[in-house]
């Protein structure tokens, strides 16, 4: 915030007392009007607030909405390409080089930008494992930003911790901030840079939270591979016994919704890394797409709409009652609520596990062919890893539209891997051998025909489909073999018709279903000509048969 009037704000007179003795100057940040330390949510609430960031909603969400950007600028994040880093990154699509100078240019202008303004610091930390924990700043502009960053990481302990943090890396988010296409070298004024060897993030020109924690997201990426931890865009929860279940895939595809489960206790929703003692999440909150969310199908979800402490990004209310609605996407699909994990009544508080006994990866098949359910080898567990296989859905990037898109976002995270994709899947393969781990392919897509014809299947049946799985009640029951994927497909699940486990019988023509399937095969085969040279062969070997 730009306070030219020099305004004092709700918080001003405690802005400091959790400050760092590493201060904010040590990034070369200087001459601001005031720097907010650590502020508690009840605090952000009241400068945001006071800052007309947000609205209070009924019941005590608080409501904010993000601008222009609704969703990821999945195209505008760049990589710098320093000598320390450029071997291990995989350039292309999804990790455009930068040149260092260029980042060194932007970051003096952001330097420039930021004085006389007011900013907001959170320390925090990201990863529960404090043998693999990466201590972090975000430095924003927008007050909002700050509290959604104090619900998605992990809080120092005490007032002392807050004082002796010294961040390994730090994010500063600016939205009003434009980078100079013709300058910068940019394709548009939005701009995430991330530069190893100094250590920072830049986010300009954008509103959207995620931005922020899709960067730290990709900085473990790089880090924690190096050091043979399994960094996984996935959600975990456990049983009673201790049983650990992952489950892979993209926005959209059901990992929030089917980890919150009331008989399994939550690890964590979306981000998490798998080392030699077992699973540990990178968060300390989730970040739900609540689009037509049911208090029904996700109650634990759909309750945190209703609390104070979270943010609601998008979501249409009734400015005079307060109400929120969150069936309207007048703003877009892919609303969210950022909510610390506590706030799910059965979340594990150490947000760590044991090592798996199942892994589920999740596509939301828009062509309505593949199977609800199917048990993969290793080898096929790893191609389906590779491929990345669903549908983009409900505007979770920019350009998307309410129609789902076919995509294969390689490891279910394609936007926030640095490393090539093989070397994530030989730290998987290397993990389910090692720990014997039964791998599944659920399908939370379309049935009946693709997308416009057939509907989206029941989340009742996948959740019924899923616990059989996780419980063993399909360990005992005849399969058949997918004549095109090969994966192995029950014929009877206690609790779902048998017709619902066999896609052909539902839609209007088995023909036409064929056509379609195979199809999608040669999606899968043409996807993945790119990865060949340098997959081991039995992977290969493991993808669909035309």
């Amino acid at each position: 915030m730009n306070n030219i009037l020099d305004i004092k704000t709700p918080a001003e007179t405690q802005a400091a007392a959790l400050r760092a003795d590493y201060g904010v100057s040590n990034h070369g940040l200087t001459n601001f009007r005031k720097v907010y330390w650590n502020l508690p949510v009840e605090a952000l609430y009241e400068e945001t607030l006071f800052r007309r960031e947000g609205v209070l909603s009924s019941q005590g969400p608080l409501v904010v909405n993000t601008g222009i950007h609704t969703a990821r600028a999945a195209n505008d994040k760049v990589i710098v390409r320093e000598i320390s880093s450029q071997d291990h990154v995989w350039w292309g699509q999804y990790n455009r080089p930068y040149s260092p100078e260029k980042f060194n240019e932007l970051f003096s202008r952001v330097q420039g930008f930021l004085q006389g303004r007011d900013i907001f610091v959170q320390d925090c930390y990201a990863g529960a494992d404090t043998n693999y924990r990466l201590p972090v700043r975000i430095i924003t502009e927008l007050a909002w930003h700050s509290m959604f960053a104090r619900n998605m990481f992990l809080a120092p302990n005490s007032q002392e911790e807050y004082r002796r943090h010294v961040p390994e890396f730090t994010v500063i988010s600016v939205p009003s901030f434009n980078a100079f296409p013709q300058i910068d070298g940019t394709g548009t004024k939005t701009i995430i840079a991330i530069s190893f060897d100094q250590k920072l993030c830049i986010i300009g020109n954008s509103g959207y939270a995620g931005e922020i924690k899709k960067s730290i997201f990709t900085i473990l990426n790089y880090i924690l591979p190096l050091q043979s931890v399994m960094t996984m865009h996935c959600s975990a929860n456990q049983g009673a016994g201790g049983d650990v279940a992952l489950f892979f895939g993209l926005s959209g595809t059901g990992k929030t919704t089917l980890s919150a489960d009331p008989t399994r206790g939550l690890i964590g929703d979306d981000e998490h890394g798998w080392s030699d003692k077992g699973i540990f999440n990178f968060e300390g909150g989730c970040y739900a797409k609540v689009i037509a969310l049911s208090a029904s199908a996700e109650p634990q979800i759909y309750s945190c709409t209703r609390k104070f402490g979270t943010i609601l990004e998008n979501v249409v209310y009734d400015p005079v009652t307060r109400y929120i609605d969150l069936d309207d996407d007048a703003y877009t699909e892919n609303t969210r609520a950022s909510y610390p994990l506590e706030f799910i009544d059965n979340a594990v508080p150490k947000k760590m596990g044991g090592h798996p006994q199942h892994i589920i990866m999740l596509t939301c098949d828009a062509s309505g062919v593949m199977p609800p359910i199917a048990k993969l080898t290793t080898e096929q567990a790893l191609y389906h890893f590779i491929s990345g296989y669903t549908a983009k859905v409900g505007g979770t990037e920019i350009g998307l539209g309410e129609e789902p898109e076919i995509t294969f976002s390689t490891c279910f995270g394609g936007p926030f891997m640095v490393h090539h994709p093989n070397f994530y899947a030989d730290l998987l393969k290397r993990k389910i051998n090692r720990y014997k781990v039964n791998c599944w392919l659920i399908n939370t897509g379309w049935v009946g025909g693709p997308y416009g014809v057939g509907k989206r299947i029941s989340i009742q049946y996948t959740r019924t489909m899923l616990n059989a799985a996780l419980t063993g009640l399909l360990q005992d029951v005849e399969y058949w073999q997918d004549p095109v994927f090969g994966f192995w497909v029950p014929k009877h699940c206690p609790g779902v018709p048998d017709h619902v486990l066999q896609p052909a019988h539902s839609w209007s023509s088995e023909d036409a279903y064929m056509k379609r399937y195979r199809s999608l095969a040669s999606r899968f085969i043409d996807n993945f000509r790119k990865f060949e040279a340098d997959t081991p062969r039995e992977i290969v070997g493991a993808g669909p048969k035309l």
